[in-house]
């Protein structure tokens, strides 16, 4: 262990002890890697000083060179929420493959490994949880698995019984289902859609609801969120235009999770907005379109528990979120360079990304 200047520390060192921010928060565990994220994090924190593991023979050549290689490499996530968050992905993919074909949905296949899943629901975070690896291409999967695991979160913060979670979360995996009758060629258009487009588009809804409404062993709801997660609460959705009072609430909650998720996942034609600005845009969207109740409890919880985090400014500036006001949620107060910067003042200013 070696306690070095932050201008010594090189890209693959080891740090041996948490490194505190000014206001005592962890920036980084001991045990993290260095890469170039980790020294701009520090460099923008003014850490003078990072305490590293020595490494056990420094002319080994060989080891510097395996080092140089891990720290070049992107540094992976690996928990148990991880792990079974790769296996639904690859179940998912067969899923596709097995429709495609003219198989039937394996319902059962696809509720256990959801059930795996959400062993690991409690360490799952919807502002911070990334997948280890992502590419556009795989858009649908990701945002199937997301929309899966927020729309549990939803159920549990709005009240609804233990007995509609799971149920809820099924809806969430399962609500693009329809896609697999749409065009691939659409589905990976890297620009906008035309008009035609956009309405056969619009279809997997429908697609959806026909490929699951004979399916006994799902409940109604599941299905209704599969055709309704497009519908609105003031009727000007798709594609039955139908208005609250008719929109199942399984639908509401999915609705919720598809838009942050969407938003969140870089796109072929777009890349990923910062969350902050996306549940904004939720919130501004819960008077006549969303449900207020479920949107107003997604943002308060979603917020309320990163005090402490690491966050990049949309003019590049990186700070910690230090206050969150329950009136403004989206807009915490941020420490940058020993200056509170309150973004509920500063409305020019948001929060870009949001980085650990």
């Amino acid at each position: 262990m070696a306690t070095v200047a932050l201008s010594q520390v090189k890209l693959g060192d080891k740090i041996s002890e948490d490194v505190l921010t000014p206001l005592g928060g962890v920036l980084f565990q001991k045990g993290r890697i260095v890469t170039p994220r980790e020294l701009d994090i520090m460099q923008a924190f003014l850490v003078p000083k990072v305490q590293i593991e020595q490494p056990a023979n420094q002319a080994d050549s060989a080891q510097e060179n395996a080092k140089q290689e891990k720290a070049t490499a992107p540094v992976q996530s690996s928990t148990p929420l991880h792990d079974e968050y790769d296996q639904m992905l690859v179940l998912l993919r067969r899923v596709i493959n097995e429709i495609r074909s003219g198989l039937s949905i394996p319902v059962m296949d696809i509720r256990n490994q959801l059930e795996k899943m959400m062993q690991y629901e409690n360490s799952y975070q919807v502002l911070t949880f990334m997948p280890r690896q992502f590419a556009e291409r795989d858009y649908l999967l990701h945002n199937s698995v997301l929309v899966a695991l927020t729309s549990y979160r939803i159920a549990q913060w709005c009240g609804l019984p233990r007995k509609d979670w799971m149920p809820v979360a099924l809806a969430g995996l399962l609500h693009d289902i329809g896609n697999v009758k749409i065009d691939p060629a659409i589905l990976s258009k890297p620009t906008a859609l035309t008009a035609d487009e956009n309405e056969e588009m619009k279809r997997h809804t429908v697609l959806g609801y026909q490929l699951l409404k004979n399916v006994a062993s799902l409940n109604e709801g599941v299905k209704l969120a599969a055709l309704q997660h497009h519908e609105r609460i003031d009727g000007s959705g798709y594609p039955l235009a139908i208005d609250t009072s008719k929109i199942h609430p399984y639908a509401k909650i999915v609705a919720i999770a598809d838009i942050y998720h969407a938003m969140t996942l870089n796109r072929f034609y777009r890349k990923a907005a910062s969350p902050y600005f996306v549940l904004e845009q939720i919130q501004s969207d819960a008077f006549g379109k969303l449900e207020p109740v479920y949107v107003r409890m997604f943002v308060e919880k979603v917020t309320q528990f990163h005090n402490g985090n690491i966050v990049k400014l949309s003019d590049d500036r990186v700070g910690e979120i230090v206050f969150t006001d329950a009136v403004h949620p989206t807009r915490p107060w941020v420490s940058v360079g020993g200056s509170i910067i309150n973004l509920t003042i500063d409305r020019h200013l948001h929060i870009k990304e949001v980085m650990g």
